[in-house]
């Protein structure tokens, strides 16, 4: 517990909490990526302890959150079909799809199972030679290296029981989209720890030098997000566009390389669709064509659903910012967690879930 006391040290928080307010001039609007850290603020009311000049704008760093409603139908398809076993993240079992959701379906009788890795999902499939197991792959930069171990090693395997229907989104993209964005509010980034955890942050550079945005990788906890904060603010106020690494003790600037020589292997880059965002070139992760016995998509002929998004849920502009979720005239009316509109309600790193689990009484 010694390193989490520390990074939520009350000392430590004043401390930069008086740091950042002796450097601002004048307001800033600031987006953190990363749900995990919308959370985080939202949980310990970092955002409260900031000056007014401050904005902080939620970013579309919920992978639950932008899965398109295509692949959420894609998956119910899949997981309504005798002879499945369905795994996936818990987290996706309430998404809503067109009709109903994983946790609908399975309560219809579909063996839909919540796993923690897709190795197993993986192990399922070497018990169940008789059954067609599928994992459903969501997720940025984080979590795909482990789906791209379960690809190859099912490929290495030989498994022909086992399929992945893929829908995994890259961060560089988005950040560069909302930058081009006429409506774009940001001024600067907080970047998403745990992808470039993964990814490093070489990648980011281009985005900053172009845009003259700052970029300040940052971890999850108070003392990170006030910290990068400082940084970021720092920057702004000094007339600067850099990228700096805050969570220096989890993240190098080259990342993990096997883990990203392992995902060139088995996924190809492609355009992808974000719910509530539209499509994003180059956004996505995809199996690449060596990898196609080991395509759900393709095993199981889903590949043409297509489905119109749902315009009663304003999700999209939450994800861009352009919407704090109390704003949305639905939140905590009928949009609620036991009946949701759209994922961002629905996801433990989801904006609007945030706010109604820890702003709802100021809401109403």
């Amino acid at each position: 517990m010694k390193y989490l006391a520390e990074y939520r040290s009350h000392e430590t928080v004043s401390q930069l909490t008086r740091a950042i307010k002796s450097i601002i001039t004048q307001p800033w609007r600031i987006m953190e990526v990363c749900g995990g850290q919308t959370h985080s603020i939202i949980k310990h009311g970092i955002d409260q302890l900031l000056p007014d000049q401050i904005d902080l704008i939620h970013g579309p760093g919920c992978p639950v959150c932008v899965t398109p409603l295509a692949y959420i139908d894609k998956a119910l398809a899949i997981a309504a079909q005798p002879g499945v076993i369905f795994c996936s993240f818990g987290d996706m079992l309430r998404v809503p799809g067109s009709t109903q959701d994983l946790l609908g379906i399975k309560a219809q009788g579909a063996d839909v199972r919540i796993v923690y890795s897709p190795m197993d999902a993986l192990d399922i499939a070497q018990r169940n030679p008789e059954k067609q197991i599928v994992f459903f792959g969501v997720g940025f930069e984080t979590t795909a290296p482990t789906t791209a171990l379960a690809a190859y090693q099912a490929k290495q395997l030989m498994l022909k029981n086992f399929s992945l229907l893929i829908c995994h989104v890259r961060v560089p993209p988005i950040m560069e989209a909302l930058l081009n964005s006429p409506n774009h509010q940001v001024q600067g980034f907080l970047g998403a720890g745990h992808v470039c955890t993964i990814m490093g942050y070489h990648e980011y550079r281009p985005i900053s030098e172009q845009h003259h945005v700052p970029i300040v990788i940052t971890g999850f906890e108070p003392v990170d997000i006030l910290q990068g904060l400082y940084l970021c603010i720092k920057q702004l106020e000094e007339k600067r566009w850099q990228v700096e690494n805050q969570y220096r003790r989890v993240v190098k600037e080259q990342g993990n390389q096997p883990a990203q020589q392992l995902m060139r292997r088995v996924f190809k880059v492609v355009d992808r669709n974000w719910r509530g965002l539209g499509e994003i070139p180059s956004s996505g992760l995809a199996l690449s064509s060596e990898y196609n016995e080991w395509n759900a998509e393709l095993r199981f002929a889903v590949s043409t659903i297509n489905p119109q998004e749902p315009k009663n849920c304003r999700s999209g502009e939450i994800l861009q910012g352009l919407l704090k979720p109390s704003q949305c005239a639905e939140f905590a009316n009928a949009c609620t967690p036991e009946q949701p509109l759209g994922a961002t309600m629905v996801s433990s790193e989801g904006a609007c879930a945030a706010y109604y689990r820890y702003r709802r009484a100021q809401h109403g």
